[in-house]
């Protein structure tokens, strides 16, 4: 099981204060800043207008991913050794969310959820926001150990500012996969993507 110190460790001293300020109405929290240099998430009082399917939580990448800098892999935590990159389970999310509570009443109604969801022992059920055909093969290991850990944005696009995940390229689409082995030189045989 992660600890939430391991989590708050890669955010920094400064994101340690201010993620630890989520969960806590004190007049020291109140007076909290994000990191200078992380990406301030906007306040979204209406998601219908969002990209991307609606999901059972408003999980927003924008902020744990952009504001708080927290890694792709600390929640796909198997995507460097797994074609799939795996759906994070509600105990890593809980890692954090039995302390963080939320900011505001929007995020504490979405912590709710998860809280829910942790006490009733049920998975959230995510809806799938990219789909790759059957007879394709991607293997996520091979591609974030030959492009490092910021692999995921080439295909997936900027996730650290998204709200909402939406599809920014068509990974189902054998010309897309093509044309970013053409430009990084690598093999473009049938039988490495094909099975």
């Amino acid at each position: 099981m992660r600890t939430l110190a391991f989590v708050l460790g890669g955010v920094g001293a400064g994101g340690l204060a201010a993620l630890l300020a989520l969960g806590s109405p004190t007049p020291q929290a109140q007076q909290a800043q994000p990191v200078a240099d992380s990406i301030a998430a906007p306040v979204i009082s209406d998601t219908g207008s969002l990209e991307g399917p609606r999901q059972p939580i408003f999980f927003r990448h924008d902020i744990h991913a952009g504001q708080f800098k927290m890694q792709c892999q600390y929640c796909h935590y198997s995507v460097d050794v797994s074609s799939e990159p795996g759906i994070p389970t509600t105990q890593t999310c809980m890692g954090c969310h039995l302390v963080v509570a939320g900011s505001d009443s929007s995020s504490r109604l979405e912590i709710g959820k998860l809280r829910q969801a942790w006490n009733e022992k049920k998975p959230i059920e995510w809806v799938r926001v990219h789909f790759l055909a059957r007879h394709a093969h991607f293997p996520h290991q091979r591609h974030i150990k030959a492009m490092g850990p910021n692999a995921c944005s080439t295909c997936h696009g900027d996730v650290a500012r998204m709200p909402q995940v939406f599809k920014v390229n068509n990974v189902n689409n054998m010309g897309f996969c093509i044309s970013c082995h053409v430009e990084r030189k690598v093999s473009r045989d049938c039988t490495v993507c094909h099975y």
